[in-house]
C-alpha cells in the first residue's frame, strides 16, 4: 500500500515543481532512516538546485508552500539539506491498510508466464539439491499468481537422457534383471536406484568398453524400442510418482509433467530443427573434432566472443540429439512458436496432466506463453544462453527477451549436519560437503525431510506433552517444511548454502520455525481476548477514529511494514531475488516481538489504547500470513 501513497505524494510534488518552475521533473520518493525524520521524503530541492542554481532547502521551501497534500497526510516539513518529507496520518493509514487487501494484483493485465522448475533426472531419488531448485521455483509461482499473473508450472523430464539410461544398463546387463523383475522391486524404489546408479559409473571404469551400451540404449530410449526402452519407461514411471510425492511433502506441486521422450516422438525437434537449418542457424560440420555433427556457430556473437570453442553441438554424429537441441524446441512450443502441440493424458493416481503420444480427450490449454523462466542451477547458464541464442537466430527477438534464466547456486551440508548424517567421521576436519550423485555421495530429500521432522517431533514433546500422536505428527511436518522451505530461500541465490540441520529449525533467529513462533503468539493474544470476552478484530472505520498520539514510533513502524509488503513482493518478482521476502517476513517478526511485552493488550485498561494495540496486531497477523503464503511456511495452531 505504500508504493499507491508514494505515488500520489510524488504525483503531488511533481505538479508542483511544474507550477513553480516549470520543469518536468519526476521526484523521487524515499523512506527516511528515523522515523522522527517522517515517512516518506522527497529529495527535490537537491535535484533541483543545480538546474535552477539556487539553495536547496530554499527551493524544498518554496515548493512546500504551495504544495497541497491529500487527506490522509498530516503534514510536511523542510528537513536536512533540502528535502520535503511527509508525515502520514497514523489513523487513517492503519485503517486503511486493515480494510484493503495486502496484496494486490497488476494494475495492467499481463499474459501467461510459464515457470519450469525442478527437473529431477528419473533415474534416482531426489537430494537436497533438488529441494532447493523446487522451492525456489514454488515461491516464485506463488509471487507471480500473488500479483495476478497467469502461471504454468511445468515439470521436465528427462526420460531419455544419459543418467536414466545408465540406470537401465545397471537393471539389465549389470544385474541381469529383467522388466517383470524390476517391476516387483519393493518401494523406496528410487532409493534402490541411488544405489544402482553409482555401482553402473563405478563399473564403468572398471571397463570404459562398458559404456557402448550407454550410448546402445540412447538410441533404444529415444527411438522407444525394444526391451530398453520398456526399461526405461519403467524405471522413469516409477522414480517421477516418487519425486512426487517426496515434493507433495513440503508443498510443491505442478500443473503439467512435460516428458523428453514426447518432445522425441512427436518430432517437435525435427520440426525445431527445419527451422534451424533453414534459418542457417545450423550447420554440417565436415571435418574437424565435430565432424559428423550438426552445430550451431556463435563465434559471432558478442555473447559467446572469447570462448575457445563458441559452436555447439545439437546433433551428435551418430544422430541423438543433445540436451540443448531438444531444449530449444521445447522453448519454442512454450511461446507458441513451434506450430505443433503435445498430446496430453491426465495421471490419475498423481493428480496431474503429462504429456504423452497418444491423447486421450480434452485438456486445459498448455503452452503459449509470453515469458518463460526456467528454474535451473548457475552451472547451466551457458546452456540457457544457447537457448535463447536459439530463438535469436530464428528471429525470435522478443522470446528470446523473455527466456529467463533463474539461476541459483548449490547446497552443501554444514560440517555438523554431514556428521550427524553419517558423511563425516568425528576425526574428520570441518568442512562442508557437496553432492555428487555419480558418486552416490548427497543426502535423499526424503531422508533429509525425516531428519527434520524427528528433530521438529523432540523441539514440540519438550514444550507440549499433551499433544496426541497425530497432533505431534502433523505439526512437526508444519515446522520440518518450514525449516526447510525457509532455509532454501533466505540467502541470496549467488551464494552457495551449506544446509545445517539445528539452525534450520531453531525456535529463535532467521528460520521458518521462528516466523511461525511468531504467528503463533500473536493469534494466542486474540484466542486469550475471545476466551475473556472480549473483542479479538476491530474494524478499519473505528481505527481512522483512533487518536493519532497512541500509535508509537514502535507500532507505527510495524504498520508500515506492513504498508510495504506490496513493493517488496513486486521487487522479488521483478529482480527473482526471493530473499527479499524471507527478510521482510523477518523483519516484520521481529518487530512484532519487540513490541510485544511493551505494549500488552489483555490487561490493558485504557480502551483506546487496547484499540491501536489490538489494530497493530491485527495488522502484523494479516502482514504475516501473506508473507508465509508466498514463502510456503504453514502456520501451525500451536507450538
Amino acid at each position: 500500500m505504500l508504493d499507491i501513497l508514494k505515488r500520489e505524494l510524488s504525483r503531488r510534488v511533481g505538479a508542483r515543481i511544474r507550477e513553480a518552475y516549470g520543469l518536468d521533473h519526476e521526484p523521487n520518493a524515499e523512506v527516511p532512516p528515523r522515523r522522527e525524520l517522517g515517512d516518506v521524503a522527497f529529495p527535490a530541492g537537491l535535484h533541483l538546485a543545480r538546474e535552477l542554481r539556487r539553495n536547496p532547502r530554499q527551493i524544498a521551501q518554496e515548493l512546500l508552500d504551495g504544495l497541497e497534500l491529500p487527506d490522509w497526510a498530516r503534514e510536511a516539513r523542510v528537513e536536512g539539506a533540502g528535502y520535503i518529507n511527509v508525515f502520514l496520518d497514523r489513523p487513517r493509514i492503519a485503517s486503511r491498510l486493515l480494510a484493503g487487501a495486502v496484496l494486490r494484483p497488476a494494475e495492467t493485465p499481463q499474459g501467461k508466464v510459464i515457470v519450469e522448475h525442478t527437473n529431477i533426472n528419473p533415474n534416482k531419488a531426489a537430494h537436497i539439491g533438488h529441494l532447493r531448485n523446487a522451492v525456489l521455483g514454488d515461491v516464485l509461482v506463488r509471487v507471480l499468481r500473488g500479483l495476478g499473473r497467469p502461471v504454468e508450472v511445468q515439470n521436465y523430464i528427462d526420460d531419455t537422457g544419459v543418467q536414466l539410461a545408465d540406470v537401465v544398463v545397471g537393471f539389465i546387463d549389470l544385474r541381469g534383471l529383467t522388466v517383470s523383475e524390476v517391476e516387483q522391486l519393493p518401494e523406496p524404489f528410487d532409493y534402490f536406484c541411488w544405489d544402482l546408479y553409482a555401482e553402473v559409473g563405478r563399473w564403468y571404469e572398471g571397463d570404459p568398453g562398458r559404456q557402448a551400451l550407454r550410448r546402445q540404449t540412447l538410441h533404444a530410449l529415444e527411438r522407444d524400442e525394444g526391451e530398453r526402452a520398456a526399461m526405461g519407461h519403467l524405471v522413469a514411471r516409477r522414480i517421477v510418482s516418487r519425486h512426487l510425492r517426496t515434493m507433495n511433502r513440503i508443498g510443491v506441486g505442478y500443473d503439467l509433467l512435460t516428458h523428453e521422450s514426447a518432445i522425441l516422438g512427436l518430432d517437435f525437434f525435427s520440426t525445431a530443427f527445419e527451422k534451424l537449418e533453414a534459418s542457417g542457424a545450423v550447420k554440417l560440420e565436415e571435418d574437424g573434432k565435430n565432424e559428423g555433427c550438426w552445430v550451431m556457430p556463435l563465434s559471432a556473437s558478442e555473447e559467446f566472443a572469447g570462448l575457445e570453442d563458441p559452436d555447439k553441438v545439437i546433433v551428435r554424429s551418430d544422430g541423438t540429439v543433445t540436451y540443448v537441441g531438444k531444449d530449444i524446441a521445447y522453448q519454442l512450443w512454450k511461446f507458441g512458436l513451434l506450430g505443433r502441440d503435445f498430446e496430453y493424458a491426465w495421471w490419475e493416481e498423481e493428480g496431474l496432466w503429462e504429456t504423452t503420444t497418444q491423447g486421450r480427450g480434452e485438456h486445459p490449454p498448455f503452452g503459449s506463453a509470453k515469458r518463460v523462466v526456467n528454474v535451473i542451477d548457475a552451472r547451466q547458464s551457458y546452456l540457457q544462453k544457447i537457448v535463447r541464442a536459439g530463438l535469436e537466430s530464428l528471429g525470435h527477438h522478443e522470446e528470446a527477451a523473455h527466456s529467463v534464466h533463474f539461476a541459483y547456486e548449490m547446497v552443501s551440508l554444514s560440517t555438523a549436519t554431514a556428521r550427524r548424517l553419517g558423511f563425516l567421521d568425528d576425526g574428520d576436519p570441518g568442512r562442508s560437503i557437496e553432492m555428487s550423485g555419480r558418486k552416490g555421495i548427497g543426502v535423499k530429500a526424503d531422508d533429509l525431510i525425516d531428519q527434520l521432522e524427528a528433530k521438529s517431533r523432540e523441539e514440540l514433546g519438550s514444550r507440549n506433552r499433551d499433544l496426541s500422536s497425530a497432533d505431534l505428527d502433523r505439526l512437526a511436518s508444519e515446522i520440518a517444511t518450514a525449516a526447510l522451505r525457509f532455509f532454501m530461500v533466505r540467502a541470496t541465490t549467488t551464494r552457495i548454502i551449506a544446509f545445517d540441520l539445528e539452525e534450520a529449525t531453531s525456535f529463535d533467529g532467521d528460520t521458518g520455525p521462528y516466523l511461525q513462533y511468531s504467528s503463533v503468539r500473536c493469534r494466542n493474544i486474540r484466542r486469550k481476548l475471545r476466551e475473556a470476552g472480549m473483542p479479538d478484530t476491530i474494524e478499519p472505520a473505528a481505527v481512522a477514529e483512533l487518536d493519532a498520539e497512541l500509535f508509537s514510533d514502535d507500532l507505527w513502524d510495524l504498520l508500515l511494514s506492513m504498508a510495504q509488503i506490496q513493493e517488496t513482493v513486486e521487487r522479488a518478482g521483478e529482480t527473482l531475488e526471493l530473499s527479499l521476502l524471507a527478510r521482510h517476513a523477518l523483519d516484520l517478526a521481529s518487530k512484532f516481538h519487540a513490541v510485544y511485552h511493551k505494549h500488552p493488550i489483555l490487561h490493558e485498561e485504557d480502551e483506546a489504547l487496547r484499540a491501536v494495540r489490538l489494530a497493530t496486531t491485527q495488522g502484523f497477523d494479516r502482514g504475516l500470513e501473506t508473507l508465509t503464503g508466498l514463502l510456503g511456511v504453514p502456520l501451525p495452531e500451536r507450538m
